[in-house]
């Protein structure tokens, strides 16, 4: 997932930054609102954590203009006005969500991840890359017609492999969508999990490992 944050505290949005790259997370950070407006529409970020009251661009200028231009990036307004009106008035402007300052970091991750679903276009029915075919509805999956047995969370790591079209999908998003809450963080169950669903379909290969980022799926090899 893809994150920017435009906040003018700077403490605050290093902060941020580091607590999201420790999820996972890429993050950038605009420090006004000239920089964060410029940067929403260079980059596609899947979220965008965007204080309201900016020096240059007004949040709220910069939250309109993304709504506008028909983005799927999903936006978290923070504000140090934690009113119901303002709340209202936040979300009237198109803002996804929105979170007072002072916030529960813990708070800010769970929000920000569930915004990056969202911000994902529905998958496909049926999915398939390549020569092989995902079935989420009757969870069978094939390649070249032949099944492939696979475990339920094999099935759902290539299923969130595939749904990424191509993007670096991390260790911890994969944890934190394929397995429960209970999973201790630190564990390697997803570098397994991968290596034996490499070995279950086969040749040539599909997955793909980016060091120091995760796994995808991009161009098979002919």
């Amino acid at each position: 997932m893809r994150v920017l944050v435009v906040e003018d505290e700077r403490n605050l949005a290093d902060a941020i930054a580091r607590g999201l790259r420790k999820r996972g997370m890429a993050v950038d950070v605009a420090y006004d609102g000239d920089a964060g407006h410029e940067a929403a529409f260079v980059t596609r970020y899947d979220v965008v954590i965007l204080d309201r009251d900016l020096p240059g661009v007004h949040g709220d200028r910069i939250c309109a203009d993304l709504v506008a231009s028909g983005a799927l990036t999903r936006v978290l307004m923070l504000t140090a006005s934690g009113t119901v009106a303002d709340r209202v008035e936040g979300l009237q402007l198109g803002a996804d969500d929105y979170l007072p300052k002072p916030f529960a970091f813990d708070e800010l991750v769970a929000r920000v991840q569930a915004l990056g679903r969202r911000a994902t276009p529905a998958a496909p029915p049926v999915l398939e890359v390549a020569d092989l075919v995902l079935d989420p509805a009757r969870r069978v999956v094939s390649r070249r017609s032949v099944p492939v047995d696979l475990t339920n969370k094999e099935f759902g790591v290539l299923a969130e492999l595939i749904k990424a079209r191509g993007a670096v999908v991390s260790s911890e998003e994969l944890l934190e969508r394929v397995w429960d809450a209970n999973t201790d963080p630190f564990t390697t169950i997803v570098r397994v999990t991968v290596m034996t669903l490499r070995k279950k379909i086969g040749d040539p290969p599909l997955i793909e490992t980016v060091v120091g980022a995760g796994y995808r799926i991009g161009e098979v090899p002919a």
